[in-house]
């Protein structure tokens, strides 16, 4: 049909003129919509009633059946034309609406604006231009203001810096005369001390030294023979010889000696190379303290010479090749090894190690290379393994954890120490869960990765922990406290961490009943409300919430009236600047048995309140640098 469009015009006019397009349309929707079984006789009954009833009368619904006619609303009167190509021109009512709409509000428009020029009369150009200099008079003087602000401020500024540097230095005047009255009294003190000291120790010398020469004296009974004037004369004691002591006495002595003071005096002679070789004296061998000056051989030659003695081992250090590590293996008795920060060591050393040595207690391999060889060792070999440190170890994954769990296990672990190895995820910590059930100590420090979800996994199977120590691990939060609620705690450590808040000691009480130790330096979250849930404790000895700001008298007064009150021994409230005068009149009151306390950078403090710690007779430390109490106070 759309050939129609380009049709000649007769052609149109005889399509218009018969109706054909409404004829077409209304057969087609009843076509459409009844959808009859014999289509032809349909449009023949159809056509008949249209001729009946006549062309002008037609309707685009007239061959639909009533109860099928669609009830909507007429849009338009036809879109036969349309589709036919007849229609003349596209306007619709919804464009014929638009139109008028458009021309009255361009007619509202224009007349409103005539209207608005007739009725507001316009301003004189003279008022323009006052108004116009009036506002930059405005501006002018706005922008001279700025101009002599920005002047002064930079004056006051260097005044202001010059002020701060004038104090600066009457400050390190005044701190430079008191350290110098300190030290003079410090002198003198000392030297009083020192001379004290000398004086009783001489008496006590001469004293020991008499009853030591009557001894020998008894005990060698020596006489001389008749000399020529007929009478006896007692022998003449000889000088002191260490070698004449007690062997007991002789062994106290040379314990207290580090390795290379022991090979010295056993160079001295035969009586002091005999006493230098007592078996117990070669127990412990610690060649850190030695490790820039002592050859591999020597460390070969002492171990094969004391290999049957030797019970602890300590290479902290020391910069040994691997075939004298190997030589550790000779110590078949040896129960605690320390071969930390010994970069020589390999797995092929440790193997040497495990093979020979069975009854080791105690092994530090922190910051070596080790890998998952070793940790495969360890179970198989180290059956009573009670201490273990893993500190910054990074070459061994959560695969060598889940070794120690093959063969008998470490099950007997006590102590472990994972500080720095960031490369283990949650997986590992659930290896350890399942090897390790018994361990009480745990440290994990300098460790970012560490999450709660770790901890969880951990506590999952250890419920013997009492002791945790998370140092650097930012990411720990109050989940971590209640995962370990399962543990019966005695010691927690947590430093830097701004993530615990007072939530963690809402029920601490509760959860660690026997806690002993607490320290939470630098958790900038605790509030006095910490101190209110720590009250009800009974058994804390030691507190430490250094670096705590947020903490006040308040929060430390409530503590204090608490069971702890009289048995807290160690107290750290260091950069606490919030604290006053009346903590120290509270713990003067509550803390007689308390030993060492730090109000270090606490400048709310002043003479008054230094007056109550005299109070205090059981303090053996205090520390009050950086607050406001006077030199007058200290007297």
């Amino acid at each position: 049909m759309a050939s129609l469009r380009n049709a000649s015009p007769w052609l149109r006019n005889y399509f218009k003129e018969n109706y054909i397009p409404q004829v077409c349309e209304v057969l087609l929707c009843g076509l459409l919509i009844t959808c009859p079984q014999d289509p032809l006789r349909f449009l023949e009954e159809m056509i008949i009633i249209i001729m009946k009833n006549g062309l002008e009368s037609l309707l685009w619904d007239m061959c639909i059946d009533p109860s099928m006619k669609p009830k909507i609303r007429k849009l338009s009167e036809t879109y036969l034309e349309q589709l036919f190509g007849l229609d003349d021109q596209l306007m619709t009512p919804d464009l014929m609406v638009k139109a008028c709409t458009f021309y009255t509000g361009h007619l509202v428009k224009s007349h409103f604006s005539t209207w608005k020029d007739i009725a507001i009369p316009q301003p004189k150009e003279e008022d323009i231009i006052a108004k116009k200099m009036e506002i930059a008079i405005k501006y002018d003087n706005l922008r001279l203001q700025k101009y002599m602000f920005y002047h002064w401020y930079a004056y006051m500024k260097s005044m202001r810096e010059l002020l701060k540097e004038f104090i600066f230095r009457l400050q390190h005047i005044f701190h430079y005369n008191k350290l110098i009255i300190m030290l003079h009294k410090w002198r003198d003190r000392a030297k009083y001390e020192s001379k004290r000291r000398e004086e009783v120790l001489l008496v006590r010398h001469n004293t020991q030294l008499r009853k030591w020469r009557n001894r020998i004296r008894k005990k060698r009974n020596i006489y001389v023979e008749e000399s020529h004037s007929g009478v006896f004369h007692i022998g003449e004691i000889p000088e002191c010889d260490i070698s004449l002591l007690p062997k007991g006495a002789i062994l106290q002595v040379f314990l207290n000696l580090t390795l290379k003071d022991v090979v010295n005096c056993g160079q001295v002679c035969h009586s002091w190379m005999a006493m230098t070789q007592s078996s117990t004296l070669w127990n412990h061998i610690d060649f850190s303290s030695v490790k820039n000056e002592i050859m591999d051989k020597y460390v070969m030659y002492t171990l094969q010479r004391w290999r049957l003695n030797v019970l602890r081992l300590n290479f902290r250090g020391c910069p040994l090749q691997a075939k004298t590590l190997r030589s550790v293996s000779l110590c078949k008795n040896l129960q605690e090894l320390n071969v930390s920060d010994c970069s020589k060591l390999t797995d092929e050393t440790m193997k040497y190690i495990s093979e020979c040595c069975p009854g080791i207690l105690y092994l530090n391999l922190s910051n070596t290379s080790i890998t998952n060889r070793t940790m495969r060792l360890l179970p198989k070999h180290f059956h009573n393994l009670q201490n273990l440190s893993l500190a910054y170890c990074r070459k061994f994954t959560d695969k060598g954890l889940r070794y120690l769990s093959l063969g008998n296990g470490c099950h007997k672990l006590i102590y472990l120490d994972l500080s720095g190895c960031t490369q283990i995820s949650v997986q590992g910590f659930r290896n350890i869960a399942n090897s390790c059930t018994g361990i009480r100590n745990l440290t994990i420090n300098d460790m970012p990765t560490l999450t709660d979800n770790c901890l969880k996994a951990l506590v999952g199977h250890c419920f013997h922990i009492t002791s945790v120590v998370f140092i650097g691990s930012p990411h720990i939060s109050d989940l971590a406290f209640h995962a370990l609620s399962k543990c019966n705690l005695t010691k927690i450590r947590f430093e830097g961490n701004k993530r615990i808040t007072d939530s963690c000691f809402k029920y601490i009480d509760k959860q660690y009943p026997n806690i002993s130790h607490i320290y939470m330096a630098n958790c900038k979250g605790i509030t006095d409300s910490s101190l209110k849930s720590l009250s009800p404790l009974k058994q804390l000895t030691v507190l430490n919430l250094a670096n705590c700001i947020r903490i006040g008298d308040v929060g430390l007064k409530q503590f204090l009236d608490g069971p702890s009150g009289t048995k807290i021994r160690e107290l750290n409230l260091s950069n606490c600047i919030q604290l006053g005068d009346a903590t120290i009149q509270k713990l003067s009151e509550r803390c007689q048995n308390l030993n060492y306390l730090s109000l270090r950078n606490c400048e709310n403090l002043t003479d008054y309140g230094f007056e109550f710690i005299t109070n205090i007779y059981s303090l053996i430390s205090l520390d009050l640098s950086g607050t406001n109490i006077s030199n007058e106070a200290n007297d």
